[in-house]
């Protein structure tokens, strides 16, 4: 009795393993038909979900672009600060009175344009500095670390400054490389000009040419910009050269000082 009972489990064991196997086997042989049938309708939905794909991948693209493009920016931001403020620091070395903030150190300090008017846009700008921020009359104003005008007229909390593209500006300067005098003046329009070079001297374009002798307030070594070239040839023995101001003149919005 006991070894039927042995021999009738072993049965049961071997047809429930056999079972098993058979099932096995042919759910790894449906394997392939069910990869094909995922395949089919990946196809077809890939249609409606491309779009959507391609706006995706754009969007990330741009995305990651603003963000290069942020970055850039700020970083250009901190060079030209830094800079403004190594070129102040090299001019003010001739004798400049210099701010100091409540520490005793150096700074410098930047202001808002708040208004250019059009019919005036080359001549004058207002900003939002005045007496109380230390602004006086004569004080230069820079961007980018070049000279840009001087104050022309202060109040308690703004000022106007005439610009060195003005018809009434008119400073002593430099040439850097041959130490030739001369004076820049504005024309009105947006043109500076540097006159009153002797002619024949060796003069080229690439110049750079930056403030003479004026006051404590506008010490020489102040940068203005750079020679482009002849302008004219004048009959008492003058030669006026078209000066690049190193700022751009045309629009911005804030000065530093």
């Amino acid at each position: 009795m006991d070894n039927t009972r042995s021999t009738a489990r072993e049965w049961v064991h071997g047809l429930t393993a056999l079972i098993l196997g058979l099932f096995l086997l042919g759910i790894s042989s449906g394997l392939g038909v069910i990869k094909n049938i995922v395949d089919f309708w990946g196809s077809i939905l890939f249609i409606p979900e491309y779009p959507a794909v391609v706006l995706r991948e754009v969007y990330l693209g741009w995305k990651g672009r603003s963000q290069d493009r942020e970055r850039l920016n700020e970083e250009v931001a901190r060079l030209r600060s830094e800079n403004a403020k190594l070129r102040l620091d090299l001019a003010r070395l001739s004798g400049e009175k210099v701010y100091e903030n409540a520490s005793g150190d150096r700074e410098v300090r930047t202001a808002r344009v708040t208004l250019r008017a059009p019919m005036s846009w080359w001549s004058e700008i207002r900003i939002d500095r005045g007496t109380q921020d230390g602004m006086s009359i004569g004080q230069p104003i820079f961007s980018n670390g070049y000279l840009v005008g001087r104050v022309s007229t202060v109040a308690m909390m703004s000022s106007w400054a005439e610009l060195i593209t003005s018809s009434g500006f008119m400073i002593p300067a430099v040439i850097e490389e041959t130490r030739e005098l001369g004076v820049v003046v504005g024309d009105g329009t947006g043109l500076v000009l540097l006159k009153y070079i002797p002619a024949g001297r060796s003069v080229r374009p690439g110049m750079m040419v930056s403030t003479a002798m004026i006051s404590e307030q506008l010490p020489p070594g102040l940068p203005i910009g750079k020679i482009t070239g002849a302008f004219l040839q004048e009959s008492d023995g003058y030669t006026t050269y078209r000066l690049e101001p190193g700022a751009d003149m045309s629009g911005f919005y804030t000065v530093s000082f």
